[in-house]
Formats: structure tokens, C-alpha cells, sequence
């Protein structure tokens, strides 16, 4: 769409559609009303971040690009630095409701900014007239297959767990369907290319090693971000008894501690080779993450925030940089299919990331409650005294005392739900070996990626 309106167009469009679908979720009568706005702010949405990324990618001159997606880093973590505390303050003492009526007046203000200050490069004011001259030339049927396609996996990955993955006909059928529509959506794709004709997504980009490494990098980097910004909060909500605020207050400085690191990481990214600054970035993850699986239920708070901030100290170091490296080489006129993949790259591993949390969440605590459960027996002593002891904390001392059965049936009560409590925790410190091992995974592929220009400069292929 943005060659046949303009970017700046679509950019508004997209704007608008996403202030008027959150106002309509804010007023939503019931959940299908609101779950049917929620897809209109979704569709609004999808398109503000490959927008922005593409007309940050052409306004500055490759020196300046990390500095200039530094400062677009410094707002999109500026969300989740105060997304969560302000979101579980409004929750726990106003409407929530009034989450979404709040992105009503910054879509207006976004609005009046983008039309005063915001304008379309020559070389897309060019491409606009051919295209208008032409015709509409959208890929429809290339459209189809990829709505299709990451709907399905959408689908699957929000309702798997709970309809039990694949043993529901309805997961089944659209992961066939999701499967037959990217083979043929990439047969399709291909086939677009052969005659000429602009396909709905660029598959020659992946011909490029720097592209295609970037592009697995960004869904670890979503995977693990997304992933983890769900595991904590959980955690301290579901094990520590934390409120909703003061779970948004676990994670708030860390959204801080990385809107301070990006200014630097983007003034090294014209200093430095971007293949170290995501090997540091990747390495102090993994540490991060090493780190976090020694919490117990016995965690501070600042223990808790210390973890995370070390944490986003490491992402910070790649956000930049891999977006860096995925414009080397790249024409502009596809500097708008480089940010729409990447973004792709990120959403959908922020939604793998957290279908694993919950799937992995559920299967190993109900393993390890198997594995738990076998040892509260009355052959086992040490169980057999404990509940004795408790059972005399709870009232029951033995003789003719009538709570003996209550204060029994109380303190066998107590034991299972610290059982099951040591479950859960167990369970979440397997999600973070994996997620620490996942993103360890990744620093080998840092050798494949070629080494960057001077200056990284993507004019070479321009």
C-alpha cells in the first residue's frame, strides 16, 4: 500500500485506525466486541513499526542510522518501562478500561506531528505515481497466504495450551492449514519473482547472509524479551504474592536501565563492529539469565529488579545492531521489506516466546508435582512428622480433642500447597535453563554474519 498512497499516508492511516480501534475497546460491551476491536488495533498496529523503522532507514545517511535507531529504541522501551506499573496501577485502582482510552490522545497528537514534520522521499514520491498510473497491483493472493499463514500460527499458539496442543481437532486443522498456506505462499512468492511482478514479501532478502542472520536474531531477541517479560510477573504474582502494580514495578527499571544504555550503544555502533556489540549483547543475556536460575521463593524485590536490570543491560546491546546489520547492502526501495520482516521476526517470536512460557509452565510443574507427590506418603517418616508438627501449630494435640481430624486434614492441606508451590518454581527455573541455552545458541551464528564496510555503509548496494 505505501507504493501506491505514499508512506507518510499509510503511516497515518494506520495511526488513526489504531486511536479508533482503542477507543472502541475501551467502550467494548462484551468480550467478542472487544476481542473484534482488539483485531482492528492489531491491523493498525502492524503497520506503525516497519513505518517507522523504513522512514528512519531513508531520513538518515547510513553513519548515522544506530544513532538515529538508537533514539527509536529509547521510545519503543519507554513502553515497557512504564507499561506495566502504570498498567497495574489503573487495573488495581481505576478501569482498565482507561489503558486503552489512554492511546486516544497520543494517536492525535502522533497525528499532528507526523502531518507537520513527517514527508515522503523523492524516490517514493516517484514510485507512488508509477503506481498510480498503473493501477493498484497488489499481490492478493500472496496477502491471503500470509493472513493465513501467521494467522493460524497465531491461532495455535494463543489456544494450544489450552486446548491441549494437538490432541483438539481445531489446533490440528489449522496447523495443516497454516503448513499448506506457507508452502504455497512461498511457491507463490517465487513464482511472482520468475514473471516480475512485486511480490507481498521479498524472499530475495534472505539471499543475504547479514539479512537472514538478522532475521533469526530478531525472533531470539523477541522470544526471549517477550518471554521473559511474561515469566517474571507471573511469578512474583502467581509464587510471591505480588500485586499487578508492584509487579509492573519488577520490571519498570529495567525498561529505564535500557532507555539509558541506548544512546550509548548507539553512539558505538558508528565506533564499533556491530557483530561485538551483539556478542556482548547475547553473552550478557545468557550470564542474566544463568543468574536467574538461582531465585527461590525466598526472593527480595531487589534481588528481583537487580536480575532484570542486568538483564536489559544485555538486550540493549541488540536491538540496534541487528537492525544495523539488516539494511547492509539494501536498496531503498526495500528498506520498507527489511523493516516489515524484521518486525515480523520480532512479533512472532515474542508469540512463540510466550506460548513457551505457558505450555512449558504448565507441563513441568505438573511433572515435577508427579515426581514430588510419590515421596507424601505414610511410608515416608519424615512426611509422617511433619504433619504431626503441623498438626500440633494447627490445634491438634492428640487425646480427645475434636480438631484432631481438621487440624490433620489442615496441615496435610498446607504441605500440598508448599508442594506445589516448590513445583512451580522448579518449573519456572526450567523455562530459564532452556531460554539461557536458546539464546547461548545464538553467538555462534555471529561468525557467519560477513563483516560489515566501512562506516556500514548499505550504499554499496544501493
Amino acid at each position: 500500500m505505501t507504493t501506491f498512497i505514499g508512506r507518510k499516508k499509510f503511516y497515518m492511516i494506520c495511526v488513526a485506525l489504531f486511536g479508533v480501534s482503542s477507543a472502541l475497546c475501551g467502550i467494548a460491551p462484551s468480550l467478542p466486541i472487544l476481542v473484534f476491536c482488539r483485531i482492528l488495533q492489531g491491523i493498525g498496529g502492524g503497520g506503525l513499526a516497519p513505518s517507522e523503522q523504513a522512514i528512519l532507514a531513508d531520513t538518515f545517511p547510513p553513519e548515522k542510522r544506530g544513532q538515529a535507531f538508537a533514539m527509536y529504541g529509547l521510545a519503543v522501551v519507554c513502553a515497557p518501562a512504564i507499561g506495566p506499573t502504570l498498567g497495574g496501577y489503573i487495573t488495581d485502582n481505576f478501569d482498565w478500561r482507561w489503558i486503552f482510552f489512554l492511546n486516544v490522545p497520543i494517536c492525535l497528537l502522533s497525528l499532528f506531528l507526523t502531518s507537520r514534520i513527517v514527508e515522503d522521499p523523492p524516490w517514493v514520491e516517484k514510485q507512488v505515481k508509477e503506481s498510480q498510473k498503473g493501477g493498484i497491483k497488489l499481490d492478493f493472493l500472496g496477502f491471503g497466504l500470509l493472513g493465513l499463514t501467521f494467522g493460524s500460527l497465531e491461532f495455535i499458539l494463543d489456544k494450544g495450551q489450552e486446548d491441549d496442543w494437538f490432541s483438539s481437532p481445531l489446533i490440528t486443522f489449522f496447523a495443516v492449514a497454516m503448513v499448506i498456506a506457507f508452502v504455497v505462499m512461498i511457491w507463490w512468492e517465487l513464482r511472482q519473482l520468475r514473471v516480475g511482478q512485486r511480490p507481498i514479501i521479498n524472499l530475495t532478502l534472505f539471499k543475504r547472509p547479514n539479512f537472514a542472520i538478522s532475521f533469526v536474531l530478531m525472533f531470539v531477541l523477541g522470544f526471549s524479551l517477550y518471554g521473559t517479560t511474561v515469566l517474571i510477573p507471573q511469578f512474583v504474582q502467581t509464587l510471591l504474592g505480588y500485586t499487578a502494580e508492584l509487579a509492573g514495578l519488577v520490571l519498570s527499571p529495567a525498561g529505564l536501565m535500557m532507555m539509558a544504555m541506548m544512546p550509548v550503544v548507539g553512539i558505538l555502533s558508528g565506533k564499533v563492529d556491530p557483530r561485538k556489540l551483539m556478542g556482548y549483547g547475547f553473552g550478557m543475556l545468557t550470564l542474566s539469565l544463568i543468574l536467574m536460575h538461582t531465585m527461590d521463593l525466598g526472593i527480595s524485590y531487589g534481588r528481583l529488579v537487580f536480575l532484570r536490570c542486568f538483564q536489559a543491560s544485555g538486550l540493549a546491546f541488540l536491538f540496534i545492531p541487528i537492525n544495523t546489520i539488516a539494511y547492509i547492502g539494501v536498496k531503498q526501495t526495500e528498506n520498507n521489506d527489511v523493516s516489515g520482516l524484521t518486525n515480523l521476526a520480532r512479533n512472532i517470536g515474542g508469540s512463540c516466546g510466550t506460548a513457551f512460557v505457558a505450555t512449558l509452565l504448565t507441563r513441568r510443574t505438573a511433572t515435577h508435582e508427579t515426581n514430588m507427590i510419590r515421596n507424601l506418603t505414610t511410608g515416608n517418616q519424615a512426611f509422617v512428622n511433619q504433619v504431626k508438627h503441623l498438626k500440633e501449630i494447627f490445634g491438634g494435640h492428640g487425646g480427645g480433642n475434636p480438631m484432631v481430624g481438621d487440624a490433620a486434614h489442615t496441615a496435610q492441606a498446607y504441605i500440598y500447597n508448599q508442594m506445589h508451590r516448590q513445583a512451580g518454581m522448579l518449573a519456572y527455573l526450567d523455562i530459564i535453563q532452556y531460554l539461557s541455552i536458546f539464546c547461548a545458541c545464538m553467538l555462534p551464528l555471529l561468525f557467519f554474519i560477513p563483516k560489515p564496510p566501512a562506516h556500514l555503509d548499505p550504499g554499496a548496494g544501493h
